[in-house]
C-alpha cells in the first residue's frame, strides 16, 4: 500500500461519521423490521396461515423477508396505519362527545342553587323547603325537586 492511499478511518472525524452512519442505518432497519412485524399481526385481511408464513420468512430471513413484505403488501401498509389512526381518533372523538354529553344532562349543585333561590324569592316555596333542598343539592342526593318534594316549576 502506498503512502498516497487513505481510508476513512485514518481521519477520526469520518471515522466517527461512519460509525453513526452504520448505527443509524442499523436503528432504521429495526424500526422497518418492527413495523412490519406489527403491520402483520394487525392485518386483519390476512389468514392465520398467512400471517405465520410472513412472520416466518420475516425471522428466518429478515432482510429478504421484509424486503419481499415491502413490495407486495407495503403499498397497503400506510393505508392500514392511516385507517387504524383515523379510527382510533374517532373513537376518542365520540368518548369525548359522549362524557361531554352527559355531563351537560345534569346541572350543576350551583345551578340547582340558583334555581332553589329563585323559587324562594318567587315565593313558591318556603324558607324550610329551601333548607332542606339545599342541603339535598349539597349533599349530592339528587335533585331538590323529586326528592324533597318541592316543585320543579313556578305556578
Amino acid at each position: 500500500m502506498s503512502a498516497q492511499n487513505y481510508l476513512a478511518y485514518d481521519f477520526p472525524l469520518l471515522s466517527a461519521f461512519w460509525s453513526m452512519l452504520w448505527f443509524f442505518l442499523w436503528i432504521m432497519w429495526f424500526v422497518l423490521l418492527f413495523r412490519v412485524v406489527l403491520d402483520i399481526f394487525r392485518d386483519d385481511s390476512l389468514s392465520g396461515g398467512a400471517k405465520a408464513g410472513w412472520l416466518v420468512l420475516c425471522v428466518v430471513l429478515p432482510f429478504l423477508g421484509v424486503f419481499v413484505y415491502v413490495l407486495a403488501r407495503g403499498r397497503n401498509m400506510g393505508r392500514r396505519e392511516t385507517d387504524r389512526a383515523r379510527a382510533q381518533q374517532q373513537a376518542f372523538d365520540s368518548y369525548v362527545r359522549e362524557t361531554a354529553r352527559g355531563g351537560a344532562d345534569r346541572p350543576s349543585s350551583v345551578d340547582e342553587l340558583a334555581r332553589l333561590s329563585e323559587i324562594r324569592t318567587r315565593g313558591d316555596i318556603t324558607d324550610e323547603e329551601f333548607r332542606r333542598a339545599k342541603e339535598l343539592v349539597l349533599s349530592g342526593s339528587g335533585a331538590p325537586g323529586q326528592a324533597a318534594g318541592t316543585p320543579t316549576s313556578g305556578r
